[in-house]
């Protein structure tokens, strides 16, 4: 059967889904809700039975973990350390000490909940009352969200992001365990935790629709950017009222407004599912969306879930489909080469969207790829992942890996063909870590990469600045693409594929990138052509350019050793294999 998709509009389309919303008009949420933390599926802090059987032989690990943190001096996070962002773009100092901050408390709380004697307790404590003591719990890095911008933090405003967020989320989980403890120590101390926590998250958000990741204003008219941050904020906040909150009015409102803002995600994603961040925030985009969903279905008994939707399946199963092999993942945008996989969360998204492929994917991770369980301030995902090996090892290891993927959408594809794992994309230069790449490919032969996308440095202001495509990795120069009439692709939503293309049947991806260049370029059409076939593949370019005036260059990013010692030859070696361009 001959298969053959055209997408003539390809621009990120907001669609008015509301999955969510809907459901909660056939689901009353305040019926379906379990009271009084009732939904939490682990033993209380008393029950050392139920806290070793799910420890099991990984108790010692964490309570050594905890032990190196007994003696550990707290660091001060100074006026200058936050000031140097400002001043030079440096967020690592600032940040280096709250997360050295953070995983001792995380150790901290694990090591106790594992031996349950209390003796990390009182450092435990320390570490709570320091953090209660910071202005902000905000990083440098996000404190333009304050209404003073800058990166000095204002004690009178409060602004939910990434870290504040998990750092609320992750204070809700050690109180709810521990605050009949803290108790015994002194009343206040449970008290101030929760004092914080309600008036740095809840009454914030309650309060404040001017969080650009609520995505308040963004709808099918006005358009918009929603991303990774949307999830990953929501379901930390969502964790903190389900966790906390004791007035049912308040609950209620913390979590309809957590379902209206998460719609927007969905909303702004395709239907293909694809993450157009990449592999690397999978996790944080698709897998913070799962955190969320599972949350609500947890805390409803499993009467409030949308798991059977098939764009959720769609956004589980990118992380599985982007998997080459050997550990290397298709990389566009800001994602990284390698994979760092939470094969605990792939499993649990899996069995929830009912895919064979993730869970064996997942399974076939454990077995190669062995992690051990995880200590950090995601402490939702750090119990969760206690729960999930066992179940793995039950599912086939054996990787289910699809010959042919095509999201038509966004305009990704993927072939595999014997040897061969090739990956392209289409698109527009204004997607979510945006690259001006529109077109660009990568091969792996063998699951090695020979011809590949360089992915991104380490962050700094400049990367998500005005500057930003000052920065080589972001340019269409260093991507497999050519240079037309001396002008590089530009940035922008007007900057786009047309007619972008896969066939199945042909194993071929076509598209045209002329639009991705400027005016300038006097470029008609640039149509570029992959087909894999025969363990090799072939690129066509046929163009019109109405005015040439300077040299089409073609580019190509190979990793591994170059041989032109034959004339009309490339020869790329990667360990012992060699391709020839």
């Amino acid at each position: 059967m001959f298969i053959s998709i055209l997408i003539l509009h390809n621009i990120n389309a907001y669609e008015n889904r509301n999955l969510l919303q809907n459901k909660s008009k056939s689901v009353d949420m305040n019926s379906v809700l379990l009271k009084n933390q009732s939904w939490v599926k682990y033993p209380s802090y008393a029950d050392r039975v139920g806290w070793d059987e799910l420890f099991k032989d990984n108790k010692i690990y964490f309570i050594e973990k905890g032990e190196r943190y007994l003696d550990y001096e707290w660091k001060v996070i100074t006026a200058a350390d936050y000031i140097e962002y400002t001043r030079s773009g440096n967020r690592a100092d600032m940040e280096n000490r709250l997360n050295s901050n953070l995983y001792a408390i995380s150790s901290l709380f694990m090591a106790e909940m594992a031996e349950g004697r209390g003796r990390f307790l009182d450092q435990l404590i320390n570490g709570i009352f320091h953090a209660c003591e910071m202005t902000s719990w905000s990083i440098s890095a996000h404190l333009s969200l304050q209404h003073a911008k800058g990166s000095f933090p204002d004690h009178k405003d409060h602004v939910i992001e990434l870290v504040s967020s998990d750092i609320g989320s992750m204070f809700s989980w050690i109180y709810y365990f521990l605050h009949n403890e803290f108790d015994k120590v002194s009343p206040l101390v449970s008290e101030r935790l929760y004092t914080e926590i309600d008036r740095r998250i809840m009454e914030p958000y309650l309060k404040e629709t001017r969080f650009w990741w609520m995505a308040t204003d963004v709808d099918e008219v006005k358009g918009g950017f929603v991303n990774n941050w949307n999830p990953w904020c929501n379901s930390n906040v969502l964790q903190c009222f389900l966790l906390l909150e004791k007035n049912d009015e308040r609950l209620n409102q913390g979590i309809y407004k957590t379902l209206v803002s998460v719609d927007k995600f969905i909303n702004y994603t395709n239907n293909d599912g694809a993450c157009e961040e990449g592999p690397s925030y999978w996790g944080h985009a698709a897998g913070k969306l799962y955190d969320y969903l599972q949350l609500l279905y947890d805390a409803t008994g499993g009467k409030f879930s949308i798991f059977s939707e098939p764009i959720i399946k769609n956004m589980a199963e990118y992380i599985s489909r982007s998997y080459v092999g050997n550990g290397w993942v298709v990389n566009f945008a800001d994602a990284s080469a390698k994979g760092d996989f939470n094969y605990r969360l792939i499993y649990r998204f899996g069995k929830m969207v009912d895919s064979d492929q993730m869970m064996s994917f997942a399974s076939y991770l454990k077995k190669n790829y062995p992690k051990k369980l995880s200590v950090n301030r995601d402490m939702y995902r750090s119990l969760s992942d206690l729960k999930s090996d066992i179940e793995i090892d039950e599912v086939d290891s054996n990787l289910i890996k699809p010959s042919f993927t095509w999201y038509p959408q966004t305009e990704f594809c993927y072939i595999k063909d014997k040897e061969i794992f090739f990956a392209a994309k289409g698109g527009y230069n204004d997607e979510s870590h945006n690259h001006n790449d529109i077109g660009t490919f990568s091969i792996y032969v063998e699951n090695k990469p020979f011809l590949i996308d360089v992915g991104v440095g380490t962050y700094t202001k400049k990367t998500f600045s005005s500057e930003r495509y000052d920065i080589w990795t972001m340019q269409s120069d260093y991507h497999n693409l050519p240079q037309i009439n001396g002008f590089q692709q530009q940035y922008g939503k007007k900057y786009k594929s047309l007619h972008a293309k896969a066939d199945e049947n042909k194993k071929a991806f076509t598209l045209d990138i002329a639009g991705a260049y400027p005016s300038a370029a006097s470029v008609r059409s640039w149509i570029r052509s992959y087909n894999v076939k025969d363990s090799k593949l072939y690129i066509e370019d046929s163009f019109d350019i109405s005015e040439p005036a300077d040299y089409n260059i073609l580019h190509f990013i190979s990793w591994g050793d170059i041989d032109i010692s034959e004339a009309g030859k490339i020869k790329i070696t990667v360990e012992d294999k060699t391709i020839q361009l």
